[in-house]
């Protein structure tokens, strides 16, 4: 069982002077703690599960390459890149940029996006849902193009694209992984069973065992093999110091029983770095024999 840890919020203490100091350490402790992957939300404003829009919120990708280079091992990504807030082309090349500078570690999340209050906020377009769906799936098409090194012209319905050229190429082979987040079980399961290497929804163990399920039905469907999707469930974690170490792992032991392959989610407290240093001796070793 992998554990992957999302940091969802910058209010930390010391305000906006101190957080770049301080997301550094979280990433190294993160990084030694044994973590498999480091997430940031591609978020413009805090979303509302967290605090108020005007809470600290850093974009996306220019986090990632600040962590690359104080990380060493853990795979990164964004939890996930709403499809609306960038073209494409320029999205691959990011993503692409990250894997290069991180020495292959970079992962595209990536889903349909739901919040229209930041798109509006700063003046990004945002379609209605069905546009929103076509856009992911040529999105995919676009990023498996792009990483296959084939520059042919794309034409969709949506992206047109006359020379998609990815110079310098990822360094992850194949190419870096896709992740596709949400639990949609008639249109996003079908993209994952089609387009992805992994996927990450919301839910408990019941929910688990039902998207599961039905992801089985799209990938069978597809041709796809079940089995080579990397499985994930968003999962907060709050350690207590230590006090809820044993409820965590029957946690796990369950999901993983339920068949996922891993889980990714926020730490309480993660800027105190304590609890990563609790999850990294107490829990992760425990999870990876699961």
């Amino acid at each position: 069982m992998k554990l992957g840890l999302q940091i969802p919020y910058f209010t930390w203490e010391g305000g906006p002077a101190r957080l770049g100091s301080r997301l550094a350490e979280i990433g190294r402790a993160a990084d030694d703690a044994g973590y498999d992957s480091l997430w940031v939300m591609d978020h413009l404003f805090q979303i509302g599960a967290v605090g108020p829009p005007e809470l600290e919120m850093l974009e996306a990708y220019t986090t990632l390459g600040f962590l690359a280079g104080h990380t060493s091992r853990v795979r990164l990504g964004a939890l996930v890149t709403g499809v609306v807030y960038r073209h494409p082309g320029v999205l691959v090349k990011q993503v692409t940029t990250l894997d290069v500078l991180s020495g292959g570690r970079a992962v595209l999340g990536i889903g349909a996006a739901w919040n229209e209050a930041e798109c509006d906020g700063l003046g990004v377009p945002f379609p209605g849902l069905g546009e929103r769906f076509e856009r992911l799936e040529e999105t995919l098409r676009i990023a498996r193009q792009m990483w296959s090194g084939d520059d042919a012209p794309f034409e969709g319905r949506h992206y047109r694209l006359g020379r998609p050229l990815n110079s310098p190429p990822a360094l992850s082979a194949p190419r870096p992984p896709i992740l596709i987040g949400g639990g949609g079980e008639r249109k996003t399961l079908r993209l994952v069973a089609r387009y992805a290497d992994a996927c990450n929804f919301f839910g408990d163990v019941a929910v688990a065992r039902r998207k599961l399920a039905i992801l089985r039905e799209h990938c069978e469907a597809e041709g796809t093999d079940y089995d080579a999707i990397e499985k994930t469930l968003y999962l907060p974690m709050d350690v207590a110091g230590g006090a809820n170490v044993g409820p965590v792992l029957d946690m796990l032991a369950a999901l993983r029983e339920a068949g996922l392959d891993g889980v990714i989610g926020s730490l309480a407290r993660v800027e105190d770095l304590d609890p990563i240093r609790i999850v990294g001796e107490r829990i992760i070793p425990q999870a990876a024999e699961l």
